[in-house]
């Protein structure tokens, strides 16, 4: 199997060891971004351009020919093959001591279930398609773990301790669902540092595109001493080639079919079907939001305007079986993403991106900080932030009471004939100081509606989950997006999440 290409954004051709550091990486990169954009041309073996999902999954890399195999620091690192989706070359380098060195892959790496493609692919690859690294991160007695993976395009992903896969991350988006065509960023280039016994890992990428490269460092801990989360450290340096009218940093990605407040559309046994199933953002000054999501039939856009956030996210809450009911998939193993600024990040916006979906296959969810200042050609821009991997359960935040569910149907009172244009949308609060709540503590609720008319509400404490249960009546017109917004106060504060929730009519 061979592939090669016209110009690629390669500083090492010609030589597989050089000296490596992040600084004169980063020079390379604002160097490279000085010129214009050169793609690349992969040239790949039909076999492997006509795969599709069920037929790649059957090409597995051998786990004895892991790289770092009989390390004692744990690490394996591996690669995925060229093919499907994913046509153009990556190269994997190794750094050691300071000297980076060319990882060489080929088809004695990977186990082939259809031999009919096998017998396609020999020798040594010019590039692979991605790379994962595994490591014992749930018991060092069993088969490692799949800790983190860097494939497609800028896409990577990383587990928290029990957890299996879900959302995604990304390095970066350019012009997202606005009126220019998007761009799709990729990392051409991996430089995985050596790792050391009970350390962390460090992958350093080459970003390119046609309006933008950069150079990105990921220090990646996997959850440790207890912890259930694993973090990633992110230092991500950009070199714009030309004016941009939409970046977005720190993109995560996620799936949300239905849950309780949308589930009509959806002839299922499972109760809910998602990734994710809210966007939560911490402001500066300390309140959280809770934005629950939804997908309809019209595309939604939502954006946030903050100043300096302490974090945002795509969260998963609901983590026992019985909420999904899916014994195949395991939603409530899905990760949580937790995106933490370093540094003052200043003005912008995140913005959340919720596609029409039929299927839970489809990625239809984004959200993103979206920076004030529009970049402009010739600029450089350095973002650090963590991202955080894991359930981030809310009961872990005892002093704020949480939006445990949000439901939604017809509205009025049920038995009776009721007018279509009455909405009733129920949100849970639970924890926090309100479960210790004496009876008769008297509570308010500061509720607004945008695009539509309060018509009723009414607040009570659920006896049999312990849950505080607001219900709200709204009036719709027809075709309108409908804005709602609720907390609640007592005892002379706020004690819950900001709850936020954006209805769109399917008709």
């Amino acid at each position: 199997m061979s592939s090669t290409a016209l110009s690629r954004p390669a500083f090492a051709q010609g030589d597989d060891s050089f000296a490596f550091d992040f600084d004169s990486f980063s020079a390379r990169m604002k160097d490279l971004a000085a010129g214009p954009h050169a793609p690349i041309i992969p040239e790949i073996a039909p076999a492997f351009q006509s795969l599709d999902y069920d037929a790649y999954r059957l090409i597995q890399y051998r786990a004895e020919r892991s790289k770092w195999a009989d390390d004692p620091a744990g690490y394996r690192l591996q690669a995925f093959h060229p093919g499907w989706l994913y046509t153009e070359p990556v190269k994997v380098f190794e750094i050691d001591g300071g000297t980076a060195s060319l990882v060489h892959f080929g088809a004695d790496d990977f186990l082939y279930h259809d031999v009919a493609v096998g017998d396609a692919a020999q020798g040594e690859f010019a590039g692979v398609a991605g790379l994962r690294v595994n490591y014992p991160l749930n018991s060092p007695d069993a088969p490692l773990d799949e800790l983190v993976s860097f494939l497609g395009a800028s896409y990577f992903r990383a587990l928290g301790r029990g957890n299996i896969y879900g959302a995604s991350a990304r390095g970066l988006v350019v012009n997202s669902w606005i009126d220019l065509p998007e761009e799709f960023p990729h990392f051409s280039e991996f430089y995985v540092e050596k790792p050391e016994a009970g350390g962390p890992l460090t992958v350093y990428a080459a970003m390119e595109s046609p309006s933008v490269t950069g150079a990105y460092r990921f220090v990646i801990q996997p959850a440790h001493d207890g912890a259930q989360e694993t973090t990633m450290d992110v230092t991500a340096r950009l070199y714009f080639r030309t004016d941009v009218k939409e970046v977005g940093v720190a993109p995560l990605t996620s799936m949300f079919l239905y849950a309780e407040a949308n589930r009509g559309g959806f002839d299922d046994y499972r109760p809910q079907v998602h990734d994710s199933n809210g966007l939560l953002v911490e402001r500066e000054s300390g309140e959280i939001m809770w934005r629950a999501l939804n997908n309809s039939a019209w595309l939604g856009n939502s954006y946030f305007a903050e100043t300096n956030p302490k974090a945002f996210g795509l969260y998963q809450r609901g983590r026992d079986f019985e909420t999904y009911q899916d014994a195949g998939a395991h939603y409530e193993r899905r990760p949580s993403v937790r995106i933490e600024p370093q540094g003052a990040w200043g003005a912008g916006m995140v913005r959340l991106i919720e596609i029409p979906a039929k299927l839970e296959a489809d990625d239809n969810i984004g959200a993103f900080w979206i920076p004030a200042e529009p970049a402009l050609a010739g600029e450089s821009r350095e973002y650090s932030y963590r991202v955080v991997w894991g359930d981030l359960d809310p009961e872990n935040n005892p002093a704020m009471a949480y939006v445990a569910e949000t439901r939604g149907g017809v509205g009025g009172v049920s038995g009776v004939e009721n007018a279509a244009s009455l909405r009733k949308f129920v949100v849970d609060f639970k924890g926090g100081e309100l479960d210790a709540l004496p009876p008769g503590t008297p509570l308010d609720v500061l509720a607004t509606v945008g695009g539509g008319v309060m018509r009723n509400s009414v607040l009570s404490r659920v006896d049999a989950n312990g849950a505080w249960r607001l219900v709200m009546d709204v009036e719709t017109e027809p075709g309108a997006t409908v804005e709602l917004k609720a907390y609640l106060v007592g005892l002379g504060r706020k004690l819950t999440e900001t709850w936020l929730y954006q209805w769109r009519p399917n008709a």
